[in-house]
């Protein structure tokens, strides 16, 4: 019985590898994104924290997507989501696609940075979700259902060979 659970062991830490290794690499990065500006630019600072003197939200968004097109000659980008920071008095205007990035002074609508986020596309990598949300679904169920049978049959071969062993002596 201990020979079956080597060889299940086995084939399934094979099979599981290469998301393990997927998910391990682009977790690393991930932790890092906050710290190396490659993969994500660094947070800027607006003129002031105080929300009654910003923009509003509609002129935000012509702003960001008229610098995205001066800059990167990307008309008509469809706007993802826009992130507020009032501690830093700055608005980070998401782009649907390319993974693109606006920083604008939420009170004078200055543009403070334009850049690629690829800590985006490397968290779609690290979950699936660069597939498909189906395929994100399926491989996360996996990997963990995986994760858990490795760790069971690991447990159970490392434990019935000692007790195998104090049983003969």
């Amino acid at each position: 019985m201990l020979r079956s659970y080597r060889v299940y062991h086995r084939y399934l830490g094979l099979g599981l590898g290469v998301f393990l290794i997927i998910s391990s690499v682009t977790g690393l990065l991930l932790g890092w994104k906050k710290d190396i500006d490659l993969l994500q630019p660094p947070t800027q600072k607006g003129a002031t924290t105080d929300l009654a003197q910003w923009i509003s939200v509609a002129e935000m968004a012509t702003l960001a997507q008229t610098a995205l097109d001066s800059a990167q000659q990307l008309a008509n980008t469809p706007i993802d989501r826009l992130e507020a920071r009032p501690d830093k008095g700055i608005v980070k205007v998401l782009f649907a696609e390319g993974y693109w990035e606006v920083q604008l002074d939420g009170s004078t609508g200055k543009v403070l940075s334009v850049a690629r986020r690829h800590s985006d596309w490397i968290e779609h990598l690290h979950d699936g979700s660069i597939i498909s949300d189906g395929f994100k679904l399926l491989s996360m169920n996996v990997v963990g259902l995986g994760l858990l049978a490795l760790v069971i049959s690991g447990f159970i071969l490392w434990l019935f060979p000692r007790k195998v062993r104090q049983l003969k002596s």
